[in-house]
């Protein structure tokens, strides 16, 4: 089965051109290592080796950034397989889209030296052309990204024709024009932030001035949203659960908090959590009596229409 990445060339795509150009995908964080024979199978045994050897490089960053840094160094050199898709901007409104070729190679002195072997397709993608939730994901700050869940839709973006609209027939979703409205909760949370009250005293998680704290990846699956407190003390674990939530998403949001703790925390920072749902029940609030550092809100969805 393959597998669908964004992956970004550069800053603000810069290396766009040249790599559709060379055929190749890459990256340069730690550019002067080459990471032949040096690439294990899980990615958080890379990240506890050369989490340490970045912070020697960039004392001024914290883990958060070496690890985001060292996570996808280690995705483009070895979690991307060869055959599967990546799409990369080219900084003018439309994205590459390729397939991966080969394994690992290293290029000293060259841009990106970190590379791999794309066969890029000669059909673009458009951003205008994108669902919106697909522009959200492929919009992301972060170096790479996973988007297989748009697999079908960048195929037909791709090889022609319009995406399919996906009719839902969950069980689990009791409206479905609220489930609707409820995919958009993450990217709205974090467009409006700093109105809510968790923005009181928070911030998602920024590294150079762009948000990488929205889908923060981690060895038990994506954190949604990563903040730091205003004073820098504590970090804040945000699990948002679409529809009614039962207790075991407590289970799940501490693998992710001890995840942080274990990884990302520096010395004397604290870790929280919040659980934001549309309901609760009475499993989740037993389960939280006992909690002393996770939370649980209530978001409501509201549509309205005004005259003018």
């Amino acid at each position: 089965m393959k597998n669908y990445y964004r992956v970004m060339l550069g800053p603000k795509s810069i290396y766009a051109e040249e790599c559709f150009k060379n055929n190749f995908i890459g990256t340069d964080f730690l550019e002067n290592i080459n990471l032949t024979g040096k690439l294990p199978e899980n990615w958080r045994e890379f990240n506890k080796k050369f989490i340490p050897i970045y912070l020697e490089d960039f004392p001024d960053k914290s883990k958060v950034a070496a690890g985001l840094a060292c996570g996808a160094l280690w995705t483009i050199s070895k979690g991307i397989k060869n055959g599967d898709i990546v799409l990369s901007p080219n900084g003018s409104g439309s994205y590459y889209v390729g397939e991966i070729l080969d394994e690992y190679s290293y290029h000293p002195q060259a841009i990106l030296p970190h590379r791999r072997t794309v066969k890029w397709y000669p059909n673009l993608i458009e951003r205008a052309a994108m669902s919106d939730l697909l522009k959200s994901s492929a919009g992301s700050a972060l170096t790479v990204c996973s988007i297989s869940q748009y697999a079908e839709e960048i195929d037909k973006l791709v090889w022609g024709g319009k995406p399919q609209i996906i009719i839902l027939n969950d069980e689990n979703v009791e409206d479905p024009s609220v489930f609707a409205l409820e995919k958009h909760l993450e990217d709205f949370l974090v467009q409006n932030w700093r109105q809510t009250e968790l923005g009181k005293d928070y911030d998602i998680y920024e590294v150079d001035g762009e948000i990488v704290g929205q889908q923060y990846p981690s060895d038990t699956g994506p954190i949604d949203i990563l903040a730091l407190s205003k004073d820098k003390k504590e970090l804040l674990v945000v699990e948002l659960k679409k529809g009614r939530v039962s207790d075991n998403v407590v289970g799940q949001i501490q693998r992710y908090m001890g995840y942080v703790l274990e990884e990302l925390a520096e010395e004397e920072q604290t870790v929280r959590g919040i659980i934001i749902g549309f309901d609760d029940d009475l499993r989740i609030k037993r389960a939280l009596s006992v909690t002393r550092n996770i939370d649980f809100f209530r978001y409501q969805v509201s549509f309205k229409l005004i005259k003018s």
